[in-house]
């Protein structure tokens, strides 16, 4: 049985309450990269060159996306269609590519309703709360947790990545046991290629599902 497994839904909204307490809109999350990106630090309690390197890169992609996601008419209609209330709780930290990735997507739809608020913690200030919500046993970020605003149920959640990343990945480890610098950099040129529109469509699907 997985770790997760164990944790009762119960347990999983008290730890996602408890977490909101402390979280951060997108905006302050990105002064923070931008920040650690002037000083040369990361998030989290390990502080390496590599992880500097991780977080610098990442926030030149947070700052281009954020000025070039554009989302498909037919997505933008089911945002702005969605009657819920729901607040998305993102664990991530600064290096982490996939969230470079994907959370001004998140960003994006989140602006286009009323009924979705975004919300930020870092996943080393807050391990109980991750390992509530594992990826195949591991802590792999970003993870979203789609939350009721108003009751505390938990309606679902999204990542690490978006759906065909996520099988592409799948597909490698099984093949090959673990991701190569070759496939990791083949990884962000399919996320180039993308432009977002898979999470999009993942994130509309959730939205979706939330409703149901």
């Amino acid at each position: 049985m997985k770790i997760e497994d164990l944790i009762s839904n119960t347990e999983k909204e008290v730890l996602v309450q408890q977490a909101l307490l402390n979280a951060m809109t997108y905006e302050t999350y990105r002064t923070l990269v931008d920040n650690h990106t002037t000083n040369g630090t990361s998030t989290g309690p390990n502080q390496t060159e590599a992880l500097s390197n991780y977080t610098m890169l990442n926030q030149r992609r947070l700052k281009r996306l954020d000025k070039t996601t554009k989302l498909h008419p037919e997505d933008i209609a089911a945002i702005e269609k969605f009657k819920g209330d729901v607040t998305w709780l993102v664990i991530t930290e600064s290096w982490c590519g996939d969230a470079a990735q994907t959370m001004p997507v998140m960003q994006k739809v989140a602006a286009l309703s009323n009924g979705i608020t975004l919300k930020v913690v870092l996943r080393d200030e807050n391990l109980a709360l991750m390992d509530a919500f594992l990826y195949n046993g591991g802590r792999s970020i970003p993870k979203l947790i789609a939350v009721d605003s108003t009751t505390g149920k938990i309606l679902g959640d999204w990542g690490p990545r978006p759906s065909i990343a996520t099988q592409l990945v799948d597909d490698y480890k099984k093949d090959h046991g673990k991701l190569t610098p070759e496939f990791k950099q083949d990884l962000q040129v399919w996320y180039n290629q993308d432009k977002g529109q898979n999470t999009a469509q993942d994130l509309v699907a959730l939205l979706t599902n939330s409703e149901s």
